[in-house]
């Protein structure tokens, strides 16, 4: 059966537009507190948001459908995407949920799950759910009502938790960071986590009005990011998405290191230390320099669809620990169960004191590919498999790229967008090709 609500990464869209709809809201609590139910019988779900206006609504909605399944709920406030799958572990919950679009405008939210076990529901899960959405809604009796509470040292928690993935001999005493909360769920622990391990921090994006989620700031838009590294003359900046499950790095030139580089970072740093590293799981985007450098070290790279639900997938069938994005989705599986922007980044810092190394020096173990990259926005119900003329293109310009590079041409899995990826070492020859075929896609569209 396919899914009518979720997507590669929960249910996302628009604000008052089904189904990211109160209404809506409220049925999708009800109906994941029945399945949760029929394995749990004393059902308890965690839920946490990012700080965009509307997580008021959807929280009150989800916990009153919660609720009427009988299902007992703890509120955690803002909280990051990887601080709710902490939770809900530690707390020995039946499930967890996120009201967060990522790294979307504020504009737009969705709905994330987590599991007893701090992973993403099953295909078979969320089927149930979206099958339990198509029954009528009924409240159990008010003597089997669930209730609601408040977690108040959440953000205490998760900060602790972090810290301890720290090495416990190293500091960051005498590093000097500018921390970029994009005014999204880290604008709180981010901060005092590396502040706490001894770091000089100079905050950005650290002041969240409900509206301002992502807006110029965040790893999505490092440029502010890189201008006050640079004017405070700072070690290193680091950017997190709204959510917290993304993370970008600044070098001390202001030049942005990102998830490809940084995946290669803390792969490198294992290595170091005396570490295995069999593997490391990336995606059709990631940069085949990464491929390159690892091969130079004995270590396999294997390609995963996007998303880090498909990178956690792979992460599992080969066993590996590592695995992640170029838009900062980093996977340390022996310390997290999902992607975690501040882990990810207390393992660069990590390796940055451990060496003795700066940023920018580790990063140049890996030569980047340029890549080009145009997203097409598409309209409802277009199938980039039935469109003849772009598929003639793509496979004109895979022939002539042959073996000098990489076309990727995918639908996004949270947009509706088509995604252009042009990769090879001439990139005035990528940008040519990538603008050629996606105008193709336009006049199809």
């Amino acid at each position: 059966m396919s899914k009518q609500f979720f997507g590669t990464d929960g249910i996302r869209g628009a604000v008052g537009q089904y189904p990211i709809t109160a209404d809506f809201m409220l049925k999708l609590g009800w109906a994941a507190g029945k399945v949760f139910a029929e394995t749990d019988s004393g059902t308890h779900v965690l839920i946490g948001k990012d700080t965009r206006v509307s997580g008021y609504m959807f929280e009150s909605a989800l916990e009153a459908g919660l609720v009427a399944a009988g299902a007992r709920v703890t509120l955690l406030g803002p909280m990051p995407t990887p601080a709710v799958a902490m939770l809900t572990r530690s707390q020995k919950a039946s499930a967890g949920i996120v009201i967060s679009a990522s790294h979307n405008p504020f504009s737009d939210n969705g709905i994330k799950f987590f599991n007893a076990d701090g992973g993403k529901l099953s295909d078979e899960v969320e089927l149930q759910i979206e099958a339990q959405l198509g029954q009528p809604m009924e409240t159990v009796p008010s003597a089997e009502l669930g209730k609601a509470t408040r977690l108040s040292d959440a953000p205490g928690r998760y900060v602790e938790f972090c810290k301890n993935t720290f090495p416990a001999a190293l500091s960051l005493r005498g590093l000097k960071l500018v921390v970029d909360c994009a005014h999204g769920a880290t604008y709180q622990v981010a901060p005092q986590v590396f502040a706490e391990l001894g770091a000089s921090v100079v905050e950005v994006g650290a002041e969240p009005d409900g509206f301002n989620i992502n807006e110029g700031v965040g790893s999505t838009s490092p440029a502010a990011l890189q201008e006050k590294v640079l004017s405070e003359q700072a070690d290193a900046g680091i950017a997190f998405d709204g959510d917290g499950d993304r993370v970008q790095c600044v070098a001390a030139d202001g030049s942005v290191v990102d998830g490809d580089e940084l995946l290669f970072i803390i792969a490198m740093d294992r290595v170091r230390r005396g570490g295995i590293v069999e593997g490391v799981v990336g995606t059709q985007m990631t940069n085949l320099g990464m491929e390159q450098g690892l091969a130079e070290h004995g270590i396999s790279l294997v390609r995963a669809g996007v998303g880090d639900r498909h990178v956690l997938a792979a992460m599992s069938q080969k066993g590996w620990l590592l695995g992640g994005e170029a838009s900062g989705h980093i996977i340390c599986g022996d310390v997290a169960t999902t992607g975690d922007g501040i882990i990810a980044a207390l393992q660069v810092l990590a390796a940055m004191i451990g060496s003795g190394e700066s940023l920018l020096s580790l990063k140049s173990g890996m030569c980047k590919l340029p890549q080009t990259m145009i997203n097409v926005p598409i309209a409802a119900g277009f199938e980039l498999t039935q469109c003849a003329p772009a598929l003639a293109e793509s496979e004109r310009v895979e022939a002539l790229l042959a073996d000098r590079g990489r076309l990727v041409l995918r639908r996004s899995g949270t947009e509706p967008l088509i995604r252009v990826m042009i990769e090879g070492r001439d990139a005035a020859e990528n940008l040519q090709l990538a603008e050629g075929l996606a105008e193709v896609i336009r006049q199809s569209v």
